[in-house]
């Protein structure tokens, strides 16, 4: 069994990069880790979203889509508990 490819999107990666670089790595380091495990304990399936999760790191969250047919995912957004739910 493989492990998932992570593709993250321009947006999520400029997210990132605005971090302070502890946070920055933390997050980094969850984000690794869906590779071999996509949908970790913890991790929430968003309402409305076909195909939508999200996990925690602190008071950031990592909106994320996971394909298993072509065992990828794609990270959309890191942002801030606040700021991440805005439409």
């Amino acid at each position: 069994m493989s492990d998932y490819l992570i593709v993250v999107a321009r947006s999520a990666q400029k997210d990132l990069d605005s971090l302070p670089s502890e946070v920055s790595s933390r997050i980094s380091s969850k984000i690794e880790a869906l590779a071999s495990v996509p949908r970790p304990d913890g991790c929430s399936k968003l309402k409305g979203e076909q195909n939508s999760w999200r996990i925690r790191v602190g008071d950031y969250r990592v909106i994320y889509s996971v394909d298993d047919n072509t065992r990828t995912i794609d990270i959309s957004k890191v942002r801030h508990r606040r700021e991440v739910y805005d439409r």
